[in-house]
């Protein structure tokens, strides 16, 4: 069998100190994750990154640099996850628009509040790709 990463893509929006995030079910229970999923075939990793957010949170934004490529491991599943992070800027919301199956809920969240809530996080590329995005501002 021939080993590959699975290809994923993700957004930082931040918007007045605060950063979208979702809330969503998972197999670990419920965590935070900035809008994210996995690249579909044929497509281009800004349109992914586009339409998981608008998928997961009912926000359009343009992207507008990458932030860098996360490489994590998940042993108990046997998987890696391959990353692309994107910086973006909120253009609007589609207010009233149905979030993706296990989303709970779309939130802002400050950096501490992210911080607090490290437990919860879906993987440790969420506060990575966070750090870098902070260090590059």
């Amino acid at each position: 069998m021939t080993w590959k990463p699975n290809v994923t893509v993700a957004a930082v929006l931040e918007r007045e100190g605060h950063f979208l995030l979702v809330e969503e079910e998972t197999d670990y229970g419920v965590c935070f994750n900035q809008p994210a999923g996995h690249l579909e075939c044929r497509e281009s990793l800004l349109d992914a990154v586009i339409r998981e957010t608008l998928e997961e949170t009912a926000f359009t934004f343009q992207p507008q640099y990458l932030i860098g490529v996360y490489n994590c491991r998940n042993e108990a599943r046997d998987v890696t996850y391959l990353r692309f992070a994107f910086a973006c800027r909120v253009l609007s919301e589609e207010v009233g628009r149905a979030l993706d199956d296990g989303i709970l809920q779309a939130v802002w969240l400050t950096p501490d509040e992210l911080t607090a809530n490290a437990a919860r996080h879906r993987s440790p590329m969420v506060a990575h790709s966070l750090r870098d995005y902070l260090a590059n501002g």
